[in-house]
């Protein structure tokens, strides 16, 4: 390492050579190689088996497909959990995968035995198979006007058609649309009439309407291919297919004894936007793509309208995440600019102009560093990624910063440049290397967390790590060879800044003489006594956080820039009722809009507002009883008015009151949380003990303070008609399966094709009118077929028995389980109080019920595995940093002394949360863990420079008292240029950098508060120790290895 800091120190052109490559590599991955996206998209470590089963009950579903799946696939190796949801029309099993297994190999193994299930109902669809991927739109086009639902649709199409024809667009989805369906109706009557069933109209259609291939014809003029063309299309074709024909030629088509329905599926579904009826297409980025340039090109499209475009419809955009992503942009160059110029301002306060701007150098071509290297890690630039560069900005200059002021004293004591860069940046070599990757070591951890968040978090390192090290690489091999020319000036030559920066010098000088050297020394003299008082002063403070005055959110409440309310009316109910809802929900979000609307603009805080109706959004299953209202909110930096979405939610709520009939109306207006933040899982074999116990959940959540919208997963379903045979159809050689399969093509009917038409697969049904299915007289009067081709009426062969069934089934590693869930107010009640009355009820009720038990989820399962990944990285990182304190030390016992100050970055940084008024979070513990390994380092620096001096033959106090004195200077600037580096952070209002601050804060204060505690606590812990090495040495007969003689004989 020596020789090649004193051969690059010579060598001008290397160290420039080498600079300008690391830039040009950064500059080539950063325009060439990386794209910028939102979020970073990756997949969960779930294999998701789906199964759809139309016309089924959840008890069916449960029955026929999730069991089975369950029972398959139980015993294979990497599962973690198994969990199973049974809904109308749906069954999904959703398997956990274990950290140490490969979820491409279980999703193999998996996809193997659901694949050799040969009992799965006849009318289910294939299972599929296959592993999620988080990915989120860029931005979405909003299609909106007073149309038919069939010609908003068209215009939708076309919309997304031009969109995908755009050469910067690649993905496209159409949404807030009801798919495509041909019903064709035949009534009861009119199949009585001509003697046919439902059975016969649709292997007739089956029959009549397709293409096939009918191979090929070999001629000399070459191979002439031939296949027919039957296959129908529209509507009007299917009309023309011939269900009977009689030997004089008449024909009996399907548009002669029933109707043809071509349009959209029975599902109701309204989207409104803005009180206009609207569908959405969702644009996302790609491959390289960037999702700037995506959101710009599509920004471009709805500025120029299109002239085909009817009269009434509007174009319009919907959450446009790529702002987000610009403003994080400008978010990073603002606070690299800013804490650049702190950073600049401080170091040419205590440092010569010209060595401070060379030390700044470092931080772009150190930020290059870690760019060149963002594809090799597959980390792209996005809103984590940004943040993390931002968190680096200032501690990426404290290696650079030692050694520069290293040199920079060598420089002031007179001697030649060349040398002084070779020997002062040779000296302190090991001490500020050791110091770095004792910083990676901190960080490392990050990448061991579980879970989603989990590979958020490794985003954060994954910048960190490599930045740090081209730190290094430029500290060592560039700063000297460009330090070697800096000249010093006489005090007769001074000017400026330099006059300014020997201003700041001698004033330094000064305060160390008159307040840290007496303070130093009298802690010296009476070092058990400062010890204690150390000791008393960390007690206090660690008493003060623990004793409830610094709270502690797992996750914490960010304020999000969407505001959403969600309707649950009854199972069942119809969906005018759930639409005179959500209708009532929207005009108070209108009202809302127009009551905070800043006078002077004419801009209201609320943009867009989005209703849905018979959807709860995220591609779920269409139901009658859900709907949702949704609206944007200016972002925090932008907005004129002084109020926030929780303010905002708080009126809306109030201003709606009780919905008739509702089941449950939720609010959300914060980002951040995973699961809810009290969830209650009862998991058993009996569901009318879960249901007892869930109730007792319920009732217990109830009292305490702060916590609302309380639900539980467990409702009755909708009203059920249980069929059951009776003997007289026996008789008549009917069966169970043939009244059910009869009764299911009737009312919910015969699939008999799916059709491609363009860009859109289309389902085609034969059954009855739907008059004839929306009354329960229909069953009564159904004729069922016997086997010989006779027609008995329904009630002589069916019993029908009445009732209610489920409206969803859960399942967790194959038991019944129902989920009592709540929100709670975080800044008024005490989550974690809560969970622990909470186990300590349930540990206590379960016991009365055989077979139940019960585990906290959501947020309690997350803080679980968080904490178990912080703990586990904690002994990682002590450790490692220990073992890197000794190896240069060549001792076991002072790098104790070193890590003596981590408890004291801990204190500092809970002192930072207190200033700030912010509660404790897993990013503050986080940061914390980051801060464990930058804490060290200047107590690594203060140590080895004892160690030196009393190698060079200097006396053991004076090389203590010394020390703190020779290295004030670095010590003081590498934690200043770290906290000005992360304020632009801590103070940003940004709604993404939320997330981040409580990290910047433990480390911004930690590091603060650290400094000035290593400044006394390192020297007194040296003596303390050499105290210790010689008691032992008395004891056992040796002699110490100098005598410690008195402190004011080195002051």
């Amino acid at each position: 390492m020596k020789g090649m800091i004193a051969w690059f120190s010579r060598n001008d052109v290397a160290a420039n050579l080498l600079m300008f490559t690391i830039v040009a590599l950064g500059v080539w991955g950063l325009t060439a190689k990386i794209p910028l996206e939102v979020f970073p998209a990756f997949e969960l470590r779930n294999v998701i088996v789906r199964v759809p089963f139309p016309g089924a009950t959840p008890s069916e579903v449960e029955e026929g497909i999730t069991v089975k799946i369950e029972e398959a696939v139980q015993d294979l190796q990497g599962i973690k959990t198994l969990r199973s949801t049974a809904v109308e029309n749906l069954g999904t099993v959703v398997i956990e995968v274990e950290n140490n297994a490969d979820p491409r190999e279980l999703m193999n193994d998996v996809k193997a035995r659901v694949d050799a299930i040969s009992t799965f109902p006849v009318d289910s669809e294939r299972p599929t198979v296959y592993i999620p991927e988080i990915r989120r739109d860029v931005i979405t086009v909003v299609v909106s006007g007073e149309l038919p639902e069939s010609e908003l649709r068209l215009v939708a199409e076309r919309v997304r058609d031009e969109l995908v024809d755009l050469p910067e667009i690649t993905q496209v989805e159409l949404d807030g649309v009801r798919p495509y369906e041909i019903s064709i109706e035949v009534s009861e009557q009119t199949l009585r009439e001509y003697g046919l069933t439902l059975e016969q109209v649709a292997s007739s259609v089956r029959r009549t309407s397709l293409d096939l291939a009918a191979g090929s014809v070999r001629t000399s003029g070459g191979e002439i291919l031939i296949r027919t063309q039957g296959q129908a299309r529209v509507g009007t074709e299917f009309e023309d297919i011939v269900v009977r024909s009689t030997e004089g030629g008449a024909k009996l088509t399907i548009a002669d004894i029933g109707r043809v329905r071509d349009g959209f599926s029975e599902d109701p579904l309204e989207f409104e936007y803005n009180g206009r009826s609207a569908a959405f297409i969702d644009v996302y980025r790609v491959g390289d793509q960037s999702a700037i340039e995506v959101a710009e090109v599509v920004r471009d499209y709805l500025a120029a309208t299109p002239a085909w475009l009817p009269p009434g419809v509007q174009l319009d955009y919907w959450r446009d995440r790529s702002r987000v992503v610009e403003a994080r942009l400008n978010t990073l160059l603002d606070s690299a600019i800013q804490g650049g110029i702190l950073i600049l301002l401080l170091l040419t306060l205590f440092l010569r102009p010209a060595v401070a701007a060379w030390v700044v150098v470092g931080i772009p071509v150190a930020f290059m560093g870690g760019i060149a290297l963002m594809p090799v890690f597959g980390v792209t630039l996005n809103l984590i990624s940004l943040f993390a560069f931002i968190l680096v900005l200032g501690i990426v200059v404290d290696d650079a910063i030692v050694t520069g002021e290293n040199i920079f004293s060598r420089l002031q004591k007179g001697e030649d440049p060349l040398q002084a860069s070779i020997r002062g940046t040779q000296e302190i070599a090991v001490p500020v290397t050791f110091g770095v990757l004792t910083t990676v070591v901190a960080f490392t951890p990050l990448l061991m967390v579980e879970g989603v968040r989990g590979q958020i978090f490794a985003q954060i390192p994954l910048i960190v790590i490599p930045v740090l090290l081209f730190s290094l690489v430029e500290s060592k091999l560039i700063l000297p060879a460009h330090l070697k020319h800096v000249r010093m000036r006489t005090q007769q030559n001074e000017r400026g800044l330099t006059r300014l920066q020997a201003i700041v010098q001698r004033g330094l000088d000064r305060g160390t003489r008159a307040a840290y050297t007496p303070v130093l020394n009298w802690s010296l003299h009476n070092r058990y006594l400062a010890g204690a008082l150390f000791t008393a002063v960390l007690i206090i403070l660690l008493s003060v956080a623990i004793g409830g005055h610094l709270r502690f959110i797992f996750l914490p409440r960010i304020q999000a820039e969407t505001a959403s309310a969600n309707l649950t009316m009854p199972p069942g109910t119809p969906f005018e009722a759930t639409q005179a809802g959500i209708r009532r929900i929207n005009a108070e979000a209108e009202a809302l809009r127009e009551r905070y609307t800043d006078p002077d603009t004419g801009e209201s805080v609320i943009k867009g507002i989005l209703s849905t109706v018979g959807s709860s959004g995220g591609g779920s299953t269409p139901r009658t009883d859900v709907g949702r209202v949704v609206f944007e909110i200016t972002p925090p930096e932008e907005r004129t008015l002084q109020v926030t979405s929780s303010d905002l939610v708080r009126e809306w709520r109030r201003g709606i009151g009780q919905i008739p009939g509702a089941k449950e109306l939720s609010f959300r207006a914060e980002i951040g949380g995973g699961g809810a933040p009290l969830d209650v899982q009862i998991t058993g074999p009996d569901f009318a003990s879960l249901r007892t116990l869930a109730s007792e959940v319920r009732e217990r959540m109830q009292t305490y303070p702060g916590v609302f919208d309380i639900t539980d997963s467990f409702e009755d379903g909708k009203e059920e008609i249980r069929l059951q045979i009776r003997p007289e159809a026996e008789l008549l050689g009917i069966t169970l399966e043939d009244l059910a399969r009869q009764v299911r093509h009737a009312f919910f009917g015969f699939e008999v094709q799916r059709i491609q038409r363009g860009r859109e697969e289309v389902r085609v049904y034969v059954r009855y009118p739907e008059s004839e299915r929306r009354s329960l007289e229909s069953l009564d009067s159904m004729r069922i077929r016997t086997p010989d081709g006779a027609e008995v009426p329904f009630a002589d062969v069916a019993d029908a028995d009445y009732g209610r069934g489920f409206s969803q089934i859960r399942r967790v590693d194959r038991n019944r389980t129902i989920n009592v869930t709540a929100d709670v107010n975080k800044e008024t009640a005490d989550v974690e109080a809560i969970k622990r009355d909470l186990d300590e009820f349930l540990s206590t009720e379960v016991k009365r019920y055989a077979g139940v038990s019960f585990s906290l989820e959501g947020e309690a399962r997350e803080q679980r595995e968080s904490f178990g990944s912080l703990g586990y990285g904690l002994l990682f990182v002590l450790f490692t940093i220990y073992c890197l304190l000794a190896i240069p030390f060549r001792s076991y016992l002072q790098p104790l002394i070193v890590m003596s100050v981590i408890p004291f970055g801990a204190a500092g940084a809970m002192l930072g949360h207190m200033i700030m008024g912010m509660s404790l979070s897993i990013m503050s513990l986080m940061g914390m863990l980051a801060l464990t390994g930058v804490v060290v380092n200047d107590s690594l620096v203060l140590v080895d420079y004892i160690n030196r001096r009393r190698a060079e033959g200097m006396a053991l106090l004076e090389a203590v008292a010394s020390s703190g004195v020779a290295r004030l200077r670095p010590v003081l600037l590498t934690s200043l240029t770290t906290f000005a580096g992360l304020t632009p952070l801590i103070f940003e209002k940004s709604t993404q950098a939320q997330f981040l601050i409580p990290m910047a804060v433990s480390l911004g204060f930690g590091i603060l508060f650290a400094t000035f505690i290593t400044l006394i606590l390192v020297p007194l812990n040296y003596l303390m120790l050499e105290d210790f090495r010689a008691f032992v040495g008395r004891l056992f007969g040796r002699q110490p290895r100098e005598n410690a003689g008195s402190v004011a004989a080195h002051t």
